[in-house]
Parts: structure tokens; sequence; C-alpha cells
């Protein structure tokens, strides 16, 4: 199988790298695709260094194309790519929320992708890195206690904004201890010392859109458009793992226990819930991991017989660059690609 990532010199384009040095997929080539900025650079993969080129116009010599070079660029290539022959598994929002493209979490609805019809587009997309992390936590409980309401609250990381994000909040904070002026071109506010609820562009109904994504991916990937869900996302200042706060409204009553069972027993999944010592989900913990990290779980004061429950995951990663790449293992173990 010949693999191509487009998008190799950003932030998930790294992350892409490391996960496949520890992947089961089979692949006999890797070619590595940026801007003209990148080309020649020198980027290394299961023992091999690999030299970066420039982006073709057309179509790209690959089975399997992971693409992370923002939603512009999947807009107008990710087509011909697929025209090609090959599956695109696109990492930008440019295709979520079209009906024949297929938004797939592997462990909540990988299945999709075992019917034929998508393949006609060939073209794959990956979640938004917040409700990627949600789904995780959410599908368990909703499969026992049916999800009536959810109110999430997220604070995600610079991350979520890039590697530029990660240097802004970097040289904002030398900045700042320094006493020297703190300058913002990433956020829309500055950063340091300071948390923003604002990403991306409000709508009219006084949302965000990155708040809205969340709401209408998780109703596409969990196949439950009847769950009512509304969230407030904000930008904090940490390098990298968004945490998000959720009360849940359940058709059934659960117990703590019980929610607590479930949730160890979920794939990708790890219960970081002790509070007599100190334990819980924590972006000091959750970072580089591939498992999201739940706790906090307990009961609702709000509604009779819910949860609320603080969630932690690595952005980059089972967000982004994991979810993408066990993806194409998914397709590979079933003999898809």
């Amino acid at each position: 199988m010949k693999l191509a990532i487009v998008g190799a010199s950003g932030a998930v384009g790294h992350e892409l790298l490391g996960v496949l040095e520890k992947s089961s997929l089979n692949f006999s080539e890797l070619r590595l695709y940026a801007s003209p900025r990148s080309a020649g650079s020198i980027l290394e993969c299961r023992g091999q260094k690999i030299t970066v080129e420039v982006m073709p116009e057309g179509a790209i010599d690959a089975d399997v194309i992971l693409a992370s070079a923002g939603g512009g660029i999947s807009k107008t290539q990710a087509p011909i790519w697929a025209a090609a022959g090959a599956v695109v598994i696109d990492n930008s929002s440019a295709f979520r929320y079209e009906d024949t493209v297929p938004l797939v979490v592997p462990e909540i609805n990988g299945d999709v992708l075992l019917e034929s019809d998508w393949k006609a587009g060939g073209i794959i997309a990956n979640p938004n890195c917040t409700t990627a992390i949600l789904v995780m936590a959410l599908e368990p409980l909703h499969k026992a206690f049916g999800i009536k309401r959810a109110i999430v609250s997220t604070y995600q990381a610079t991350s979520g904004a890039g590697a530029k994000g990660m240097q802004e909040l970097e040289q904002q904070t030398r900045n700042s201890l320094e006493g020297k002026p703190v300058v913002n071109e990433v956020f829309a506010h500055p950063i340091v010392f300071n948390l923003i609820p604002h990403i991306d562009a409000f709508l009219d109904n006084g949302y965000t859109k990155e708040e809205m994504k969340v709401l209408w991916e998780t109703h596409k990937i969990m196949r439950a458009p009847q769950i009512k869900l509304s969230c407030t996302a904000v930008r904090i200042p940490t390098m990298r793992a968004h945490s998000e706060a959720v009360t849940l409204e359940l058709e059934r009553p659960a117990t703590p226990q019980a929610a607590r069972a479930l949730l160890e027993a979920a794939a990708g999944v790890d219960v970081v819930d002790d509070p007599a010592t100190k334990r819980y989900p924590m972006p000091l913990t959750a970072s580089g991991k591939y498992n999201i990290e739940v706790g906090r779980i307990r009961s609702s004061l709000v509604f009779d017989g819910g949860l609320d429950l603080f969630i932690c995951g690595d952005q980059l990663l089972k967000g982004a660059a994991l979810n993408a790449v066990q993806i194409a293992e998914y397709l590979q173990q079933h003999n898809k690609i």
C-alpha cells in the first residue's frame, strides 16, 4: 500500500508520523507533502529519512492519503485525489457535514466504512477534535442509559489553533513575565493569563461555529439526532489536550458506579476518578496519551438520575492524528484498502 501525508510539516503532520511509528498499518511507501516553504526538509518515520515534497497540483500516486493541510486545500484537491483512486482521510472540516461522506470515530461508528456507498466519493472525514474526545465518553453512556440532553463546556488548548497558536502562548508568556508588550495575532485577545470564550466565527444564533460543530458532529457520529446539546467553547492558556465539563440528562437513571464500570470497559477510555488521592483528568496527564481520560463522575444535582463528568484528551492525537490512522487501520483490517 502506498501512503501519503499532505501537510506533513504541520503540528498534526508531525503527530501523524509519530502515530505511524507505533501503528499496525502496513504500507510499502510513504510520501510526504507540504508547502514550498517546507519542501526539501527531512522527516523520519520507521527508521527512514523522507524528503518533504511540494504538493502536486493534480493527482497523488497513493492508495491512502492522510490530509491535514487545511479546509481550502482539501475542498479543491481531495476530490481530485479520490477520483484518481486514493482513499482520502481528511482532517479538515471541508466534508464533515456532507451526507455522502462518512464522519468516523472507529470505536463508535467504524461500521459505516463497511458499507459500499461512500467509496464512490472516496473521502472519509475526521471529526473536530473536541467532538472526537467527547463522543468517546458519551457513546457508552448513551447505549446504556440514553442521553436526552447534554450541556458541554470546553476548555481548549492553544494547539487547537496549530503550531502558531502554541508559539503565540509561549511568546506571550515570555514577554509578559519580562515586562515586554504582549501582541496577539492568532487569537482575538492575548491568551497568556487569560481565557477567551470565542473559538471560530460567531453565527446568527449567538453560538460560534466551533460550538455548533460539537452538536452537528455528535449527532452524525453517534447516529443520535434526537440528543439535545448545547456547548460553550473556551480557549485557555495550555499547550495541548482539550478538557470538557459535561452534564447529562438521561432517559434511564444512572449511578456513578454504573457509569464508571461502563467507561472502564470502553475502548480508548481511561477512568481517572479518585478524588481522595487527587486523581482526575488534567491536560498535563492527558497530553501525549492515546486514550482519553474521564473522571469527576458524579450524580447531577440538576437532572434526577443524570450525570456530571470531566473529560480530557489530547486533541492532536485522538482528536486528529491518531483517529486518522485508526481509520486507515480499520479499513486495512477489513480489507477495504
